[in-house]
Formats: C-alpha cells, structure tokens, sequence
C-alpha cells in the first residue's frame, strides 16, 4: 500500500481529516480537496490510484466532477461516499465503481478501498 494515492473529497473539513487519518494508518499516501472542481484540477495533474469523494458539496458536486474526471482519465476508480443512501439508486452515480454510505465507522470504506485495489 506504500505509495498507494488516493484523493479525498469532501467539503465537510472534519470527515476530510477522519479519512485522511485512517487511510494513513492504513499505509496510503492521502491528498485532500474541498470540492468536486479542486477534485477535477487535481485529478487532472496528478495520478490517484484511488478518488474517494462525497456527492453533496458547492461548486461541482460529487456526480458532476465523477463525470468530468472520467471524460479525461476514464479509468480513474473513483468511490462515492454520501450520507444521503438515495444517491445509490441514481443512474448518474452507477458511473463510479463503487458507493459507500458515509459513516464514523470507516471499516467499510477501508474494505471497498483494498477490493478495488486489489489488497489483500
């Protein structure tokens, strides 16, 4: 997992740092934005093994910037994370390659992460 880069994007500053440091913890290198357009700019630059990103956020929404990084990088894994359960049920977020209800509890996250990298 060292070296793994996975992006987390959330406009909620105190669920950015909770991922930030259970990923950590994990081994995975972690960089942060606050909003789908910061997401786009930086998945543009950079290479992420990994976007985990929220749905609800101002200035590009989760479901918006899940589009606009796959129009450029269409393999990029990219995991939507909502407290809202209803967002799994939209077509527009059957895109990403998987969907987690956002919880304190990050052992579900952590699990989808590993199955989509790959990780034992």
């Amino acid at each position: 997992m060292k070296g793994t880069k996975i992006l987390v994007v959330d406009d909620e500053e105190n669920i950015r740092l909770l991922y930030k440091e259970e990923l950590e913890e994990e081994g995975y290198d972690v960089e942060l934005a606050s909003n789908g357009l910061e997401a786009f700019e930086k998945a543009k630059e950079n290479d992420f093994d990994l976007i985990v990103m929220d749905i609800k956020m101002p200035v590009m929404d989760g479901i918006q910037a899940l589009n606009e990084i796959k129009k450029v990088k269409k393999d990029q894994p990219i995991i939507l994370c909502s407290a809202y359960g209803e967002f799994k049920q939209d077509f527009s977020s059957w895109v990403s390659d998987a969907y987690v209800v956002k919880s304190a509890d990050t052992d579900e996250l952590k699990r989808t992460i590993k199955d989509l990298l790959n990780v034992k």
